[in-house]
């Protein structure tokens, strides 16, 4: 299963939701939900999750796209 984390516009900041989380999460800035949707998806990547991080702009349309995949087991980083 593939967890979608959106980061998107909202009253007075900016949201990120996940189907991942019950909760969303605000923040003042887009760089900071940019940046705790792109930790949570390395997080849930880490955990052997593939999360799928979308990033909208004010307007709603999407500006875009990133896919945190789990490394492959038995595989040695260099």
């Amino acid at each position: 299963m593939v967890h979608v984390i959106s980061v998107q516009a909202a009253e007075g900041g900016w949201s990120v939701r996940s189907t991942a989380a019950d909760n969303e999460m605000m923040f003042l800035s887009g760089a900071k939900a940019e940046r705790a949707a792109r930790h949570f998806g390395e997080k849930l990547a880490a955990q052997g999750h593939t999360a799928e991080i979308r990033i909208f702009l004010r307007d709603g349309a999407q500006a875009a796209r990133f896919v945190c995949a789990p490394a492959e087991a038995g595989l040695a980083l260099a």
